[in-house]
């Protein structure tokens, strides 16, 4: 099916239209038309335009308004103020809109691709291996796999990367102690839980640890290790590969618990990167982007200074001969750019790691890897998850609370708040903890993704499981109510009538569930999947004031019945969709 044009577009492009036969070096000037409270639409673009053309602002707009081509779209358009023409829709527009939204058998509600789609590279969620996932591992998963679905649904060619941390002078002492304690990493089976796999990891790496801190002659033992890992000495290498894959069955069992897709594939972690190291840092130093400062390789920036006024370089090589973070970085922009050839890299990261993407970045270009025009890198920077009383969210011992617990609670608070409404709903048990698990999961996801990401927000339960105010649930509620009335209606079908008259709430739920396409292409540019959020809770919100003014299964007329079911029906499929975007379900009980 071809997309659906907005009926903003279709507006837009009228105007468009008028402005030029009524001035013609208005040809192609934007009309700024925005939704509006004292019509449907407002246009404002015209005070500028008369401005330029030294026009008097009301008369171009009366012969702008002589020019509008309204056919059966525009019921009214008026000049208002100094210069606005407020334009209200014929009901019938409305309705035919929506109806060929409805029709779109491919379930996009008529949303068109993207026109020119490209590769966009995501790198988020990135564990450590061999250690505990917390809830500062929440964001960048939460908000990355919201970026992927919407950007996939666009059209977009997107490749998925989790970075995880699974190199570094620990797995020295790691692999040394393993080697010297064979079965600390044994299962009591062959079936191994994340739990289990994480628990045997956390222990030996404190008793790892413990010995590393205390004995000379381990500690020396361990360095070697790190050498003969970095040499790719072959027993060493196996070790190592056990502790990372004993590390992804716990991740998956922690990403699974989200809901979330986590592909083995699309893990490739820091190690990945180490047979480019030094090419990276010959190329750096080769073309002058880099220098040798007191031994390490270093690129200096005219803007980044510290404290005491002196430049802060970024270190791309160590004096030891060890490689930082940056190296891998750089690489794996190389790696990204030259061999995935993607347009865009978008890396979903602690806003407390601004400094070091920005100095990668220009090293990046400077080196000829990254340009505006062809491939383009941004960080999406998350701010921090705080606790109710403002501050980062920590145990009561003051430790970073641990993902796995954080998520057992809210799912636990959502089955209660399930079950205290499953009789009305008649809900199996099966049901109820099922549809725990997405309410409390949605409600995680929901409170982090209905927040501007460079924002911190306050993590609080019990607004997040709540049926009132902006949270998943109302919307997750608002969507089996659907579902619910839908079931009632018996051999009632949606239908639409665009003949018939629109009540006011009908008006508004019908023009607001047209934008979202707009917002949807909004978001997938901006990479803000806050304002997709924001879109829903509002959806759900006229549609409470829609059930409140417009009786459905209760309408005067059949007719009228069978086009209220098809607005709600609209209305749930966009929600759904929606929804199903930034990672939530939408049970049809609750």
């Amino acid at each position: 099916m071809a997309p659906v044009t907005s009926l903003t577009a279709s507006v837009n492009a009228r105007l468009v239209d008028a402005l030029a036969s009524a001035l013609p070096e208005a040809d192609g000037v934007d009309p700024l038309l925005r939704r509006s409270d004292r019509a449907d639409y407002q246009a404002n673009g015209i005070l500028a335009l008369a401005k330029k053309a030294k026009a008097n602002p009301r008369e171009l707009a009366t012969r702008v308004v002589a020019q509008v081509e309204s056919g059966e779209m525009i019921k009214e358009i008026e000049v208002s103020g100094p210069g606005f023409l407020n334009i209200t829709l014929t009901d019938r527009a409305i309705t035919e809109n929506l109806a060929a939204r409805y029709a779109d058998a491919e379930g996009r509600l008529g949303v068109p691709f993207a026109e020119h789609p490209g590769t966009t590279v995501i790198d988020y969620a990135q564990p450590n291996v061999a250690k505990e996932m917390h809830v500062g591992h929440l964001r960048s998963a939460v908000i990355g796999d919201a970026v992927v679905q919407i950007l996939e649904f666009t059209g977009e060619n997107v490749v998925r990367r989790h970075h995880i941390g699974d190199w570094g002078t620990q797995f020295g002492m790691l692999i040394q102690y393993l080697d010297e304690h064979p079965h600390k990493l044994d299962h009591k089976d062959t079936q191994v839980s994340g739990e289990e796999a994480m628990s045997n990891l956390d222990r030996l790496y404190k008793a790892a640890r413990k010995l590393f801190d205390s004995d000379e002659e381990f500690k020396t033992r361990a360095r070697r290790r790190v050498v003969d890992l970095q040499a790719g000495d072959p027993h060493t290498l196996a070790t190592w590969q056990r502790f990372v894959d004993e590390s992804k069955i716990y991740f998956f069992s922690v990403f699974e618990k989200l809901d979330m897709e986590i592909r083995d594939a699309d893990i490739v972690g820091e190690s990945g990167y180490n047979d480019m190291l030094d090419e990276t840092c010959r190329l750096l130093e080769e073309s002058g982007v880099a220098v040798r400062s007191e031994g390490a390789l270093c690129v200096f920036f005219d803007d980044i200074k510290g404290p005491d006024g002196n430049p802060v370089p970024l270190i791309v090589k160590k004096s030891d001969g060890g490689y930082g973070y940056a190296a891998t970085d750089l690489s794996a922009i190389r790696d990204r750019v030259f061999n995935l050839k993607a347009n865009s890299l978008l890396y979903v990261v602690d806003a407390r790691q601004s400094l070091h993407f920005k100095m990668v970045f220009e090293t990046a270009r400077r080196a000829g890897w990254l340009n505006h025009d062809d491939v383009k890198a941004f960080q999406l920077a998350f701010g921090t998850v705080l606790g109710k009383d403002g501050k980062p969210f920590k145990t009561r011992e003051g430790e970073t609370v641990r993902l796995v617990d954080l998520l057992d609670e809210a799912i636990d608070r959502a089955t209660t708040v399930v079950r205290e409404k499953a009789g009305k709903m008649d809900l199996a048990e099966e049901e109820i903890v099922e549809n725990g698990r997405y309410v409390g999961i949605g409600a995680v996801k929901y409170a982090d993704l209905s927040t501007s990401a460079v924002r911190d927000y306050k993590f609080d339960l019990d607004q997040m499981v709540s049926l009132n105010g902006d949270t998943s649930v109302y919307l997750q509620y608002a969507y089996a109510r659907i579902q619910s009335i839908l079931r009632k209606a018996g051999e009632a079908s949606p239908a639409a009538h665009p003949e018939l008259e629109l009540a006011p709430a009908e008006r508004a739920l019908g023009l607001h569930l047209d934008q979202f396409g707009e917002t949807l292409a909004e978001v997938a540019e901006s990479y803000e999947p806050h304002k997709l959020a924001a879109y829903l809770f509002k959806l759900a919100t006229l549609l409470t004031t829609f059930y409140d003014q417009c009786p459905v299964l209760k309408a005067e007329t059949p007719e009228q019945m069978a086009n209220r079911l098809f607005l709600v029906d609209v209305t749930a499929r966009t929600l759904h969709q929606g929804m199903a975007l930034l990672g939530i379900r939408t049970p049809d009980k609750l």
